[in-house]
Parts: C-alpha cells; structure tokens; sequence
C-alpha cells in the first residue's frame, strides 16, 4: 500500500465542514442470505451485468478519490464475497497513492475459503454481520442455513489478527434481544467488538421494525445488568459505534443507533453504488451519478474535481423516524465502519 501521498494538504469536506475521508464501495446488490430485517424472501430486482461498475471502473474511481481525500476504503454488498475473485479488487485498490485502510463487510458465510487470497491482496480489516448464535434460530433469521461456516469465518479472522474484528448484530424484539447478555460475553473472552445494531426502517421490513426495535439505550441497560460497564475509545475504523466495556474485558460492546441517538454530526464518509452512483447520505435521496462520465472517458480528475463538488449536496443529517421507511437502505452490510 502506497504512503507517499502528501497528507498535509487540504482534505475533501463538506458543507458542514465534516472531514470526508472514507469511502464505502458496494460490488454487489446480490445476497446469498435473505435476512429478515433486510430483504423480502424472494430477493430484490437486481441489477444488469451492464449495470455493475467493473473492478477496473471501481478502481479508477477510487483513485479519484483518494486524490480528492479519501483514505479508508470499506468493500459491502449485499454480500461482496459472492462476487468472483474479489481479491482482485482489493489489490487493485491496495496500490493506489493515499488509500491506508481496507476493510470488508461480509456476513462470513464464505470468508474462511477466501481469506487467504484476501489478506495477500491487502484486506487490514473485517465486519462480520452475526445475529445469533444459535443455529435453528440463524436460519430462521436468514432463511438460509450457515452458522458453521459464519463461526468458522469469525475464527479464521481471528486467526488472522484482522484486528479489530467487529461482529454486527441487528437487535430484534422476541427474535434473539434474548441473546445480548451472550455476545457481551464474547468480549470478555476474546478482542473482539460486538456491535448491536438498531433495527432499521426499511420498505421490506416496516411491520418489523416497528414491532421488534430496541432502542440502543435498553441494550446497554441490559448489558450493565450483567456487570458494570465503563465508555472506552473505539477500536480504528471510523464506525459511527459508541463503546463500551467490561472492567479488563480484551473486547468491548458497541451501539450504532441512527434512530435514538443519530451520529449525523460525526459522519466522515460517502457511499459509492454497484451501479456508480456515489450517495451522500446512506438514508437520503441525494447522489451523483459516476457510471456516465465515467464510461465516456472523464479523467481521474475530473472524477475527483466531481467528488469535490458533489459535498454541496450532502445533507446535515438524515430524518429516519420510527415507523417510517427508507427506501435508499438496500442492505444491512451498509452500515456501520
């Protein structure tokens, strides 16, 4: 990975004179689980081969913004290991000027057999989307069977020292709130960092949110039943998480919470589509289209003179309230660093 870049000049920012400097980039809307929270059954309307950004137009689009000021680099999806030779991606982005993180959102479900390939391409970090950890109850939740192969992919990161290893769960209401004292635990025994996610409004999953949400609050009411916990820095990685810990625990638990406590004035990133669309806000409407100019032989700097310009539009803040829907959320692996 490339240091050379000169890091003392001015950085990309917005209106609000927030910092932009981590990019995350979906290579895929297609899921190979159909979590309740997330997508109906039966899949969503995806997206043409023709559609897709290739690796080759992502890179050249992350150059871009690297140039403009972009450091941190975070792969999602829907599910972006079930994207072939995804490896190839991230070595391409290993070897851009100014870019010093990489990281991956997965829901492990094929991480073991592709880590190799991926730590050799440049992977530094990883999140893993983990729910329960009782096998009849992961597939009921994701409607597909995998818990083995999800645990297997936690420890093989582990294994690895992708360090921090952040395991996302989505907290839902009479589905597994029953298991937060048992992922807390998990930080008492190994460096990792669980993070209970609101359950978000999304079209597919209304009915849902507004009968199974928990508030972040009542989650750390919860885990403080179990032992006293104290606030404790978050582990690197620019997550809008708020930490916590129990006395000499080597982990710590986190809350990402868009709807009790938005972290709106601390959001320091932009979202880059499968279709090239570069959103400014994970749950507004507001985006600027990459593909086309892109496909019809704009430059790295006229790509990065675009990021820089599209800051005017991103908003303050988001608006989500409970009980109404986003349609912008796509997928649960887009949230969270």
């Amino acid at each position: 990975m490339q240091s050379t870049v000169d890091l003392t000049r001015e950085l990309l920012a917005d209106a609000f004179n927030r910092p932009i400097t981590y990019l995350r980039v979906s290579v895929t809307d297609k899921c190979n689980l159909r979590c309740v929270y997330c997508m109906p059954e039966s899949g969503l309307p995806w997206l043409r081969r023709d559609e897709l950004l290739s690796y080759e137009e992502i890179v050249e689009i992350v150059r871009a913004a690297a140039q403009a000021g972009v450091r941190t680099i975070r792969l999602t999806g829907g599910e972006p290991l079930v994207r072939r030779d995804l490896h190839r991606l991230i070595a391409g982005i290993d070897a851009i000027e100014g870019i010093e993180d990489i990281a991956l959102s997965t829901n492990a479900v094929l991480l073991e057999e592709q880590l190799d390939a991926l730590l050799a391409a440049g992977l530094r970090r990883v999140n893993i989307s983990l729910d329960t950890l009782r096998p009849d109850r992961f597939e009921r939740i994701a409607r597909r069977p995998g818990l083995d192969s999800v645990l297997r992919g936690v420890d093989a990161a582990i294994a690895a020292n992708l360090a921090p290893v952040k395991l996302n769960c989505v907290v839902m209401r009479g589905e597994n709130d029953d298991e937060i004292a048992a992922f807390a635990a998990l930080t008492r025994e190994r460096a990792v960092y669980v993070r209970f996610i609101e359950v978000m409004p999304v079209h597919e999953n209304l009915e849902l949110q507004r009968d199974q949400y928990v508030s972040s609050d009542e989650i750390l009411e919860r885990v403080a039943a179990v032992e006293r916990i104290e606030p404790v820095p978050g582990p690197p990685g620019n997550g809008p998480a708020r930490y916590f810990a129990f006395p000499g625990a080597p982990g710590a638990v986190g809350v990402i919470s868009p709807l009790s406590h938005d972290y709106c004035e601390r959001c320091n990133r932009v979202r880059l589509s499968a279709d090239g669309r570069l959103r400014l806000c994970l749950f507004g409407d507001q985006h600027v289209d990459l593909r086309t100019p892109l496909r019809a032989g704009a430059s790295t700097a006229d790509l990065a003179d675009l990021l820089r310009a599209s800051m005017a539009i991103k908003p303050e803040r988001h608006h989500l309230r409970l009980g109404e829907a986003s349609s912008r959320l796509r997928a649960f692996s887009e949230i969270g660093g």
